[in-house]
């Protein structure tokens, strides 16, 4: 295949595909594209290592691409990718040690507090509006709070 006035053999594309999969897994990364852009640069090297029909390099990057992936996945199982921040998706679980100012009194095991500014269900003992209560747990999205230490 001719390109800007280059002959390219197809080993050439399949390398080039592979470059170009491992760019877009740097710009939105996703551990996803990688595996297919090692699949598509494996088939480059079958393809110039070996004399194959193209049509033969299309069935082998679509094995390849499967293998890679399954890969991938049993790797990334055995080997978890470690957060620095593991409540950083957590709104609720980051708020535990916190001290809130009860809103809506709390009673029968149910009332409202102010986080920042929002407010909050919350469940703990009876307190009246006004009372700073500690944030203990998280049940869904209902605050489980207790009364703050002076």
């Amino acid at each position: 295949m001719m390109i800007f006035g280059v002959m390219l053999e197809p080993h050439w594309w399949w390398l080039i595909l592979g470059l170009a999969l491992a760019i877009a897994e740097i710009v939105v990364p996703g551990v996803f594209l990688i595996w297919i852009g090692a699949a598509a640069a494996l088939t480059g090297l079958v393809a110039l290592l070996l004399p194959i029909p193209v049509a033969a390099d299309f069935v082998f990057f679509a094995v390849a691409a499967i293998a890679m992936i399954y890969a991938g996945r049993r790797w990334l199982a055995a080997h978890p990718i470690e957060t620095s921040d593991p409540l950083l998706n957590n709104r609720a679980g980051r708020l535990i040690g916190r001290n809130v100012v009860v809103v809506e009194e709390i009673s029968g095991g149910e009332g409202r507090v102010k986080v920042d500014d929002g407010v909050w269900n919350a469940s703990g003992p009876d307190a009246a509006a006004g009372t700073r209560v500690r944030i203990v747990g998280v049940e869904g999205e209902r605050l489980k709070v207790e009364p703050a230490e002076v």
